[in-house]
């Protein structure tokens, strides 16, 4: 059964960082992409960042570019998102889904499943 179990979050000052861990189980991460998405109160989820666990290509969303940064560690089956200074408008349920890399353009954020629970990230002072 594949699944997927964030964790990392919690409160954080302005300017603070977060590390993100994404666990992968039922499935290995070769040749499967890992999605970071996240949705804030009232607003649509989007997606952050994603990386191809195949050849380490990563992909960033505008608003995080500069500051979050994505990587993977096949050996555990892991892929995690260390977040530098953070902004309260990153205050949102971080979430992790994959996807085949196949026919994967490498930056979309269709085709993403298998969500895990979310984890919680709080930027406030």
């Amino acid at each position: 059964q594949v699944q997927l179990v964030e964790s990392g979050g919690g409160l954080v000052q302005p300017g603070g960082s977060l590390r993100l861990s994404c666990a992968a189980s039922g499935f290995f991460l070769d040749y499967h992409a890992i999605g970071w998405f996240r949705q804030a109160p009232g607003k649509e989820r989007e997606g952050i960042s994603c990386i191809s666990s195949s050849n380490g290509r990563t992909h960033y969303a505008d608003s995080v570019k500069g500051r979050f940064t994505i990587s993977r560690d096949n050996a555990k089956n892991t892929v995690y998102l260390q977040m530098n200074s953070l902004k309260p408008e990153d205050t949102a349920v971080y979430y992790c889904a994959t996807r085949s890399i196949e026919g994967w353009d490498g930056s979309s954020w269709t085709g993403f499943g298998s969500w895990g629970q979310g984890t919680q990230v709080t930027v406030s002072s």
